[in-house]
């Protein structure tokens, strides 16, 4: 017994053995690694993809899933969506559309009070929904944004036939902008130019936006900078005389 330790001592002790079993160990080690990384490039895994284009703001659903086999290296670390159920209720976030045989990426999609439309769902009683005709050039090319909080001008000719500009409301909430057509122009892939800005306002409010808008008196949107839109103020009439220029256009109806 005590020749075989012996034995066994000396064998381990060789340095000719101990490079032998290093040699070893390390191609087992490359050949662990190489079946490890051919295996991830060619096993492959269903992927939910587009079997037609869903354009911006619509909801996926079942019908519009199918499935594809890709390699698993292809998925790593990336954004795609690997489960259908991560799908369900969603809908196609703003500014994107799935296209036909496109995957599904996770910043692509939304839960739907995401959506501009469930905003117009829940405007307060007392308040209603305003929309303010505009184009191009008074939204400045776009830049005026869902969420962004915004002034109104009045730009005018009084009755003695000097111009008149001035603030007429300020801190006016944007819910969307919408075009001829009523699509919403940042959700809408097919969308035209802007053609109206709506907000929710007080019934008051509303009313003087009306009158004027049947007088032919300009209502200019002004945006303001992003401090203006995080903090913003009470939404309120700021100048009177401009308020009763414009009601002083219509006339009260007693029943």
């Amino acid at each position: 017994m005590g020749s075989l330790v012996n034995t066994i001592k000396r064998f381990i002790g060789n340095k000719n053995t101990v490079t032998l079993i290093a040699v070893i160990a390390g191609v087992l080690v490359l050949w662990y690694f190489y079946n490890y990384r051919v295996s991830q490039a060619i096993t492959t895994i269903s992927i939910p993809y587009a079997v037609e284009k869903i354009d911006t703001g619509k909801l996926i659903e079942s019908d519009n899933i199918e499935y594809k086999e890709i390699t698993r290296s292809t998925v790593k670390d990336s954004d795609i969506v690997t489960d259908a159920s991560y799908l369900e209720g969603k809908y196609v976030c703003i500014g994107t559309s799935i296209p036909t045989n496109g995957f599904f990426y996770k910043s692509q999609v939304c839960e739907k009070d995401a959506l501009p439309n469930s905003v117009l769902d829940n405007i307060a009683d007392g308040y209603t929904l305003y929309e303010l005709s505009v184009n191009m050039e008074t939204t400045y090319a776009n830049s005026i944004y869902p969420g962004d909080y915004i002034d109104l001008y009045v730009l005018s000719r009084g009755d003695d036939g000097q111009i008149l500009y001035g603030k007429l409301i300020e801190s006016i909430n944007v819910l969307s902008v919408r075009d001829s057509s009523g699509r919403d122009v940042f959700w809408d892939s097919s969308a035209g130019d802007s053609s109206y800005l709506l907000f929710a306002v007080p019934d008051e409010y509303a009313k003087l936006l009306e009158v004027a808008e049947e007088a032919n008196i300009k209502i200019k949107p002004v945006p303001r900078n992003s401090s203006y839109t995080k903090n913003p103020g009470e939404t309120k009439i700021v100048s009177d005389f401009l308020y009763n220029y414009i009601m002083n256009k219509s006339a009260t109806i007693v029943y």
